[in-house]
């Protein structure tokens, strides 16, 4: 049994990690999410589409006993950092550019956080008169982070899913610290499980009606799933729903009344450093003309990285196709002999959206030439 010489002080804590530069910081008791059975029925209804790592066995464990992933732990800390980054609308809704999710505007955020939550980590060893064990993610383990806010008072759960904090908004985020270390106080809610009232525009506002009801969202209709964890193909219908959106989605948080209350980060955070347009829309003629080599060299180190050039060319087809401009038919053509069915079948998809005969002559001459089944199926389809 801890002795209350062994607590560690929690305000310290927290006073530590607003001096590294997180803006919010909880302190928790290491128990299960309040909201983990909301988590498994969504589990159960398949609304994580492709991702399976969310539902393996070994994970359900650990959610359920964080024992698991680190024996003897007591104390959960949950950190938030900011990110809103204000830029024109008029910018982002241009739809000759591929919209970015904001928090993917910089540097990746797992980068900015995890070397900050490592140097809490090394405070704590080096403050406790004890030895400690602690093990730190960002979005990674096995963890319902938004619970565990939840739990510590730095918000509460949206309509829309997500965090909110009623003086804060949602753009802010979280990454944790487990360890064995006893302090000697923690925090509790702070607010109800949900503010959001009557108000429903997170879910009306949805281009692709991914919110089955409030607090619920099916990811399989989600346009951040789609553009990020969705490694095949887009279905049909759900493609012009999703406008200029090249990766990820703020729609949801955007449209918050929450959100006017959300600091802006400004361009001196680590995290985005000097904005430039084409980090935060680029022009989809230009992602369109995307090799290998210019992707690797654009996106390092950024967020988008991760989904590699063939999806991130999947994508900027479709928004070309939403746009509908003339001047994509040229690149599109292109694409048509692209090494990947994926990017190809997208492009055909693109150019069946598209005026004049230019497109059509193209889908059609490469109709005879392609052997992939889905992808002769889009031209087929772009051609009717």
């Amino acid at each position: 049994m801890t002795s209350s010489s062994d607590a560690f002080s929690a305000a310290r804590i927290k006073q530590e990690a607003l001096a590294l530069g997180f803006n919010l910081a909880a302190i928790v008791p290491a128990q299960p999410s309040p909201f983990i059975a909301a988590y498994e029925r969504w589990l159960a209804a398949g609304m994580h589409g492709e991702m399976g790592y969310m539902a393996r066995p070994d994970r359900t464990a650990r959610r359920h006993d964080l024992n698991v992933i680190l024996p003897g732990v007591q104390t959960l800390i949950v950190v938030g950092l900011d990110y809103r980054v204000a830029m024109p609308e008029a910018l982002l809704a241009d739809p000759s550019r591929g919209r970015i999710a904001s928090y993917a505007w910089g540097l990746d955020y797992h980068e900015v956080m995890l070397p900050r939550l490592d140097a809490l980590t090394e405070w704590l060893a080096q403050s406790s008169p004890h030895s400690l064990r602690a093990r730190s993610y960002v979005d990674t383990g096995a963890i319902l982070e938004r619970g565990h806010a939840y739990a510590g008072g730095l918000g509460f759960i949206g309509k829309n899913t997500m965090l909110i904090h009623p003086r804060r908004g949602s753009y802010f985020f979280l990454g944790e610290i487990l360890t064995d270390l006893p302090c000697d106080a923690y925090d509790a809610p702070a607010f109800r499980a949900s503010m959001c009232g009557t108000c429903k525009r997170c879910l009306r506002a949805c281009p692709t009606d991914a919110f089955p009801q409030p607090h619920v969202l099916d990811a399989r209709r989600c346009i951040s799933y789609l553009t990020i964890e969705h490694k095949g193909w887009i279905e049909r219908d759900l493609r012009p729903r999703m406008g200029n959106w090249l990766f990820g989605c703020d729609v949801c948080q955007d449209v918050c009344p929450f959100q006017r209350f959300a600091p802006d980060a400004g361009t001196e955070s680590p995290l985005h450093g000097e904005q430039q347009i084409e980090r935060v829309a680029p022009s989809v003629l230009d992602l369109l003309a995307l090799d290998e080599e210019t992707f690797a060299v654009r996106y390092a180190g950024t967020p988008i990285a991760r989904i590699k050039r063939e999806r991130l060319v999947r994508n900027a087809a479709i928004v070309a196709g939403n746009w509908g401009d003339p001047a994509v038919a040229a690149p599109l053509i292109g694409l048509l002999a692209d090494s990947s069915p994926l990017v190809r079948g997208h492009a055909a998809w693109a150019l069946g959206r598209l005026p004049g005969d230019d497109a059509r002559a193209a889908l059609a001459a490469a109709q005879s030439a392609e052997s992939d089944e889905r992808v002769r199926e889009e031209i087929a389809l772009a051609l009717v």
